[in-house]
C-alpha cells in the first residue's frame, strides 16, 4: 500500500475509532451487546436523513424498468454480498425476472461465501465484469461501497457512465467526499463502527436498509403490491403456495377451497386470481385488464388504464 492510499484510508469516517467503545474488550458479554445495540439504534435515524435521495433513486430505477432496463448492483466484500442478496430475493418476492435486478461482486460468486482478498483493488476487472452483463443506456448501475473509495466499485460506476447508464452510489461517507460523478448519491454516514473498520456492522445495516427501500419501493411503483400484500410472488415453494392462497383469501374474502380453485384457473398468478374474483371475470379477461392497467390490481378491478 502506498503512503498516499494510507493517508486516504486513515481519514475515512469508516476507519475511525468509536469513542463509545474504547474499552469494549474489558466488558462482559451483556455489556458488549448493549454497546452494539446502542450504536445500531442510531442507524435508522441516519438513513431517514437520506430519504429524499433514496426516493429520487427509486424514480430513476422505475423509469429504467419501464423502458426494459435493469438495476445492477456492483460492490465488494460485505457491500457486494448485500447487493447480490437483494437481487436474489426479487424474483420469488415480486415475480420479477432474475435479469431485472442483478448483483455483481468483486472476485466473482466465490466471494459470496469466502473473502477474496484484494479483489476490491482490481479496478481493471470492473469494466470487464460489468460489460459481461451487456450494460446499456437503459440500465441503472448502483455502486455499493461503505468507504466510498473501493477501486473496483468506482471503476464500474465510471464505466457505466461511459455507456450512458444511470448511476447511483450508496456509501457511508459524506456526500462531499464523492469525487466522481453519479446521478444520485445516497450517503448514510453512520460514523465509526463498534470495532474500528468493521463495516459489516452499522455500515452494512444502513446499506441493507437502503437496498430494501430501493427495490421494494420500485416494485410497489410497478404495481407488484396490492394494499400492503405481495401479489406478484411466485409459487415456487409450499410456503409461497400457501401464502398465495392466503393473500387471495384476505383480499377477496373467499374460503380456502375457492382460493385454491381460482388460483389454479389463473395459472398460479395471484394478481389474476384476485381480479377474477373481485371483477367477476374469467382468467383471460383478468389478464387483459391487468395488461391494460400496467399491472396494477386496483386499476384492473375497476377497468381503468394506467
Amino acid at each position: 500500500m502506498s503512503k498516499a492510499v494510507f493517508d486516504e484510508i486513515k481519514k475515512l469516517v469508516t476507519e475511525q475509532r468509536n469513542p463509545n467503545t474504547m474499552d469494549i474488550d474489558t466488558k462482559s458479554a451483556l455489556e458488549i451487546v448493549q454497546l452494539i445495540n446502542a450504536e445500531d439504534q442510531r442507524v435508522a435515524g441516519i438513513v431517514k436523513e437520506e430519504l429524499p435521495s433514496i426516493a429520487q433513486a427509486v424514480e430513476i430505477i422505475v423509469g429504467a424498468f419501464k423502458k426494459g432496463g435493469r438495476l445492477i448492483y456492483v460492490g465488494a466484500g460485505t457491500s457486494g454480498r448485500l447487493g447480490v442478496l437483494d437481487a436474489s430475493e426479487i424474483p420469488p418476492t415480486f415475480g420479477a425476472s432474475p435479469n431485472m435486478v442483478q448483483g455483481i461482486i468483486a472476485g466473482g460468486y466465490g466471494a459470496l461465501i469466502r473473502a477474496v482478498e484484494g479483489a476490491e483493488d482490481h479496478a481493471e476487472d470492473a469494466a470487464r465484469d460489468l460489460m459481461k452483463r451487456d450494460v446499456t443506456e437503459k440500465d441503472v448501475v448502483c455502486g455499493l461501497a461503505a468507504s466510498r473509495r473501493t477501486p473496483y466499485v468506482v471503476a464500474a460506476v465510471k464505466k457505466a457512465r461511459e455507456v450512458g447508464a444511470k448511476t447511483l452510489y450508496v456509501t457511508c461517507t459524506p456526500r462531499s467526499e464523492i469525487n466522481f460523478p453519479v446521478d444520485v448519491a445516497i450517503c448514510p454516514v453512520v460514523g465509526p463502527e463498534v470495532v474500528m473498520g468493521s463495516t459489516r456492522m452499522k455500515a452494512a445495516t444502513a446499506q441493507k436498509m437502503v437496498l430494501n427501500m430501493l427495490t421494494t419501493a420500485a416494485m410497489i411503483r410497478l404495481g407488484k403490491v396490492y394494499g400492503n400484500m405481495m401479489v406478484d410472488l411466485q409459487m415456487t415453494s409450499q410456503k409461497l403456495q400457501e401464502r398465495s392462497k392466503r393473500v387471495v383469501m384476505m383480499v377477496t374474502e373467499v374460503d380456502y377451497e375457492m382460493a385454491a380453485r381460482v388460483l389454479e384457473q389463473a395459472g398460479g398468478h395471484v394478481k389474476t386470481a384476485i381480479v377474477m374474483i373481485l371483477a367477476k371475470v374469467n382468467a383471460a379477461e383478468a389478464q387483459r385488464r391487468l395488461e391494460a392497467s400496467g399491472g396494477f390490481v386496483r386499476g384492473a378491478i375497476e377497468g381503468n388504464k394506467r
